[in-house]
């Protein structure tokens, strides 16, 4: 009931806020996961799929300046605020190495502020007026590293040694080798699946082996001196793997019995030289600096990720034709790169760097054994005996385990010279016919641009910037520049950046331009010893397909995580990227299956049919050479995941930091900073030489 004399309640004054209460440090539960509240380098996206962006303050100059690209926050009288806290974790004491190597960078660096990816050179952004919640903390819009249980260290702090750094000639040596050694797979596998498609034998397979490691030693070391000057491996990319095979298995090709190996190498020489030169001039008249204005993160992560994708049909069914080596081989990689990668042996994670390795020694010695104990070996059988002269039906049922599952069928090794030098034209005089190489020259498009998301990300990690425009056009020259020398010496494909260095480098935590450089020269050194070619030459083929399975695997999602540098949560982008993989997928699968009936029966194996849609593709006008170029171009995957996600990318509507877009260096701010300078320079002056071509420098 209501008062007979009733009062006008009082008016709450205005609530003192309280002051916030730290952070508390992760539980037990998080730290048993490894759950994280805010994964640096990642945005959440709400629920309409965009993703709040904190408004950044005005500039002040009473105010520490956050570097962004460094991590760390700007000088003020003498003394370093951080931007932002991360994770409340005690501070951990630093060694005298870690202070020596902290003075010499924050020497080099100017103290001033750098950009980030996603944000323009005045430091806002398109979103910056947009009033972040409460709950929300700022986001690093840079990539760092986790160190397991240590919780967020700085983007260059947790790198053993960066691009300049030098230890010493036995560190080096020794980090250089585990570098090339780590990238095994990356380096071999592609002759061991081309060579046997072109007809060739196990002598032809250690001869084209030891051409690709000599030729990646040598156009790493050119890479390193006068391309980019990152820490980049060079050697043959998976994604010159798909091509190489349609040209392989094109209609001419199918009836070629003698020299049929010779033949058609010298077509991929002259395919190669072709599509190399015009990368190099895409890269040294400056054209590549304005495609790299449509080349983003989101047009990266499909295009690469579909060059692993592409390669599903070809994996596990070659796997599977001997199950009891090929499974194993995939379960032990798949046991040492992910269950036992936190086990250190000295200081280093044994298991993760080398899980290629380790798993194909142990798979190849069980393999071994059971091969001398007779398990592959059937009464009156002989693996030597041509499958045509085999009469006895039994001998027939286990003809495919004999090949297979055995690995005393290769010669190589045996046969193999102690030494042999590749020289220029050793299979013969290149032979050049247009359609190829225009394939080949679209080909090296989708290689740039592969490059283009290896150098950036790389920079990321090791260099004090990312490079200019500039920088990044001299590194492809010189890659169409190595890709001709291929092309002469006969590896069967170019010589481009392997985007497998991105996870060498953050797994090994070593970016030192000497270490790579001096496994370079280790790797020409082995190149000549023949007998490294023939026993490489000799892992058996469902081996081989085991490996290649976890490296496509790796490749795509190595293509996928460049989405970091992009708001990864918005709605725009995921409809790109869904779109493009799927008809990467899709369309080829429509070229590949048009005019094949059931019935059909092809001379090449099952795995390998997707590879002879020139034959029978949709486009079937009276120019067959355009019939053989649209039919092979549009049957591979990552040229049409590469033309939808650049047309949507740049038509349809976003900002710059929801598109991640890519932010190189200014020329200008490089040439203030000599830490940059350092990093990108051309050596022995030679930089001068070209100081007119103001597209291709600093």
């Amino acid at each position: 009931m209501s008062s007979s004399n009733p009062k006008q309640p009082q008016r709450p004054g205005p609530l003192t806020p309280t002051p916030e209460s730290p952070a508390m440090p992760p539980s037990s539960w998080a730290k048993r996961t490894g759950f994280r509240p805010k994964f640096s380098g990642e945005t959440n996206a709400s629920d309409s799929g965009q993703v709040i962006v904190p408004s950044l303050k005005p500039r002040e100059p009473d105010q520490a300046q956050p570097d962004l690209e460094a991590g760390r926050g700007k000088a003020v009288n003498g003394e370093r605020e951080n931007e932002k806290v991360i994770l409340p974790t005690p501070p951990q004491p630093q060694t005298d190495k870690d202070r020596t190597v902290k003075k010499r960078r924050d020497s080099d660096r100017p103290l001033k502020s750098t950009v980030s990816n996603g944000q323009d050179p005045g430091g806002h952004t398109e979103q910056g007026s947009r009033r972040p919640a409460r709950s929300e903390e700022v986001v690093d819009v840079l990539p760092r590293s986790v160190d397991d249980d240590d919780g967020f260290v700085g983007r260059h702090m947790h790198m053993k040694y960066e691009l300049r750094d030098a230890p010493g000639l036995v560190p080096i040596g020794l980090y250089g080798f585990q570098h090339y050694i780590s990238m095994l797979g990356s380096l071999i596998l592609i002759p061991l699946v081309i060579v046997p498609a072109m007809g060739g034998t196990y002598e032809d397979t250690s001869n084209v082996v030891s051409t690709v490691l000599f030729m990646s030693g040598v156009t790493t070391l050119l890479h390193t001196t006068f391309g980019s000057r990152l820490p980049l491996i060079q050697g043959p990319s998976f994604v010159f793997l798909a091509p190489a095979l349609a040209i392989i298995n094109s209609p001419e090709f199918q009836g070629l019995n003698e020299n049929k190996f010779k033949h058609i190498m010298k077509e991929l020489q002259g395919a190669i030289i072709i599509a190399s030169t015009f990368q190099a001039i895409l890269g040294y008249s400056g054209l590549m600096s304005i495609l790299l204005r449509l080349i983003n993160p989101v047009v990266v992560s499909p295009t690469i990720a579909a060059v692993g994708l592409s390669f599903y049909g070809y994996g596990f069914p070659l796997v599977g034709t001997c199950l009891e080596v090929g499974l194993v081989q995939i379960l032990l990689v798949i046991i040492f790169s992910l269950y036992l990668r936190k086990i250190s042996v000295f200081g280093h994670r044994i298991f993760l760097i080398y899980a290629v390795p380790l798993g194909l020694a142990i798979t190849w010695a069980a393999a071994f054994l059971l091969t001398e104990a007779g398990s592959y070996s059937y009464k009156g059988c002989d693996v030597n005996v041509p499958a045509s002269n085999i009469i006895s039906e039994h001998c027939r049922k286990h003809l495919s385990r004999m090949k297979y599952c055995r690995v005393d069928t290769s010669h190589a090794l045996r046969s193999s010279p102690w030494f042999r030098f590749p020289y220029p034209l050793q299979w013969g005089t290149p032979v050049f016919h247009w359609k190829m190489a225009l394939v080949m020259c679209v080909v090296s498009i989708i290689s740039s641009v592969d490059s283009v998301g290896s150098y950036h990300a790389s920079s990321l990690l090791v260099a004090s910037r990312p490079p200019t425009p500039g920088v990044l056009s001299r590194g492809i020259g010189l890659e169409g520049l190595s890709s001709i020398l291929a092309g002469l010496w006969g590896t069967g494909t170019g010589s481009t950046t392997l985007t497998e260095n991105l996870h060498t480098i953050a797994v090994t935590k070593m970016g030192s331009r000497r270490a790579v450089e001096l496994g370079a020269c280790i790797l020409i050194v082995l190149s000549l010893v023949g007998k490294v070619g023939g026993f490489i030459a000799s892992i058996p083929e469902v081996m081989v397909a085991a490996l290649l399975c976890f490296m496509w695997a790796m490749l795509t999602a190595l293509g996928l995580s460049n989405l970091r540098y992009s708001e990864a949560g918005s709605s725009r982008n995921i409809i790109i990227v869904g779109l493009s993989l799927f008809f990467s997928l899709s369309i080829p699968a429509y070229f590949q299956q048009y005019g094949v009936s059931p019935n059909s029966n092809f001379s090449v194996p099952r795995y390998l049919e997707p590879y002879i849609v020139a034959s029978h593709g949709p486009f079937r006008s009276k120019y067959g050479g355009l019939n053989y170029v649209l039919n092979t171009i549009l049957s591979l995957h990552m040229v049409v995941a590469f033309l939808v996600a650049v047309i949507l990318d740049n038509t349809v509507p976003g900002s710059r930091q929801e598109r991640g877009v890519y932010a190189w260096s200014e020329p200008d701010a490089v040439r203030r900073e000599p830490a940059v300078a350092k990093d990108y320079e051309l050596p022995f002056r030679v930089g001068r030489v070209f100081r007119w071509v103001k597209w291709v420098g600093l």
